[in-house]
């Protein structure tokens, strides 16, 4: 069942290649959205697929890459809006 995941990531996930990791992870699990980084340091994540999919993507996002820290991730689940082409970062 596809479905949508938008969350939000606290701790050390600025400047340490956050977006590109979860461009990378999206990308390769087929899920498409956006990632971009937010004024107070948190990175926010839209994600569409199929849910199964996006429990594992929320996984992988809790553990991040090497250099990052990830303290919190909150998500909200929702029917897919549809729109989106790939998995790209916002700038």
């Amino acid at each position: 069942m596809q479905k949508r995941l938008t969350c939000r990531v606290t701790g050390r996930v600025q400047l340490v290649m956050f977006r590109d990791f979860v461009t990378r992870e999206a990308r390769s699990l087929g899920i498409k959205g956006t990632v971009k980084n937010n004024p107070d340091g948190s990175v926010s994540i839209v994600a569409e697929g199929e849910e199964v999919v996006l429990h594992a993507f929320l996984e992988l996002i809790g553990k991040g890459p090497i250099l990052a820290r990830v303290d919190k991730v909150t998500g909200d689940w929702e029917e897919p809006l549809g729109g989106y082409k790939n998995f790209d970062i916002l700038y």
